[in-house]
């Protein structure tokens, strides 16, 4: 397998910070990205003011923060530099409703993620850039890596071709919220988009806990225990997966018995055949092809039942009781 392009990289003395310092930035969420990202920008001496709806649970923590909090509508009034940072299945109405009245030519809007741009749910205005940085990390990890001098790897997109303004103002960004310090990738909203939603579903998170739940159900049907069935399936998982994102696969398989190792190498590709890459190969064009996207919207237009219902299923499953209830005799298991 050969890859068809590289990235191109940028860090710490490619961007300007003084390029954001020089605008009114209004972050649009106070959620896991949106919290990181306005106190990140706030230390590092950028003009932030955080837009929020009436009643929102997050004002009183923005507030306790020293930042200033106004509804998203004022707060892109005041702004020339708009960053949505709400869940992709309400940010085409808040963007409708509160931002694109409140737009300017020369102002930029800039989003976390792709979905709703790359799939045409939200369209700026002519003379409005976009652009996109997107941190390949959780908020808490935003911050906290921030903190402590160092950084996140982030990607960034411009939907402006030819015009060097908007990467360049997105590079500061990024800079500002520590990602130059890690590494900032450049690529485009549909790579971006299409390749977050491909790995959440196939692997990281629809392929990863179908693999974890039939695992343990094929031992506890046989007989096992669940305790032992969660111990060998969902507990160990964090080692291996750690062991991954420290050094590889190779690392990984360095770290482990040779017992467990020649397992990987002759019994793995008999689990996850050639049968599941085509598999996934229709999780992609169902991707790409804007279904998944309209689907998930409908879904939410028409109240999300089905949505409900499946998180409870899961929520519901004995490996998730026995989990419970093992976890709670593990000090190093809290959630953090």
């Amino acid at each position: 397998m050969t890859a068809k392009k590289s990235f191109h990289v940028y860090y710490e003395d490619d961007a300007d910070l003084q390029l954001i310092r020089g605008k009114k930035v209004a972050i649009i969420g106070y959620g896991s990205q949106g919290h990181a990202h306005a106190l990140n920008l706030r230390d590092s001496e950028v003009d932030v003011v955080v837009g929020l709806p009436d009643g929102s649970k997050s004002k009183a923590k923005a507030e306790a923060e020293g930042l200033r909090v106004m509804t998203p509508a004022a707060a892109a009034a005041q702004a020339n530099v708009v960053m949505l940072l709400v869940p992709d299945e309400v940010a085409a109405k808040v963007y409708q409703q509160d931002i694109a009245p409140n737009l300017n030519p020369g102002d930029h809007l800039v989003c976390a993620h792709g979905f709703n741009f790359h799939f045409g749910k939200i369209q700026a205005p002519a003379g409005v850039n976009v652009f996109l940085v997107a941190p390949k990390g959780p908020g808490h990890m935003v911050r906290r890596q921030f903190t402590q001098g160092k950084g996140v790897p982030c990607l960034v997109a411009t939907l402006t071709n030819g015009d060097s303004t908007a990467l360049n103002l997105a590079l500061s960004y990024a800079k500002a919220i520590g990602g130059t310090r890690a590494g900032v990738y450049e690529t485009t909203f549909k790579e971006e988009t299409e390749t977050d939603l491909f790995g959440e579903q196939a692997v990281l998170c629809g392929g990863l806990t179908s693999l974890i739940q039939l695992g343990f159900e094929t031992l506890v049907e046989n007989g096992y225990s669940p305790a032992m069935a969660y111990f060998e399936c969902v507990h160990e998982m964090k080692l291996i997966v750690d062991l991954i994102y420290e050094g590889g696969l190779s690392h990984m398989r360095s770290s482990i018995s040779n017992t467990a190792e020649y397992g990987d190498y002759a019994v793995g590709p008999k689990v996850i055949d050639h049968t599941v890459r085509e598999r996934m190969q229709k999780v992609l064009e169902h991707v790409q092809s804007g279904k998944f996207a309209n689907d998930w919207l409908e879904e939410n237009a028409k109240g999300a039942g089905q949505f409900k219902a499946m998180r409870a299923a899961g929520a519901s499953h004995l490996m998730e009781t026995v989990g419970q209830e093992l976890r709670s005799r593990m000090s190093f298991a809290k959630p953090q």
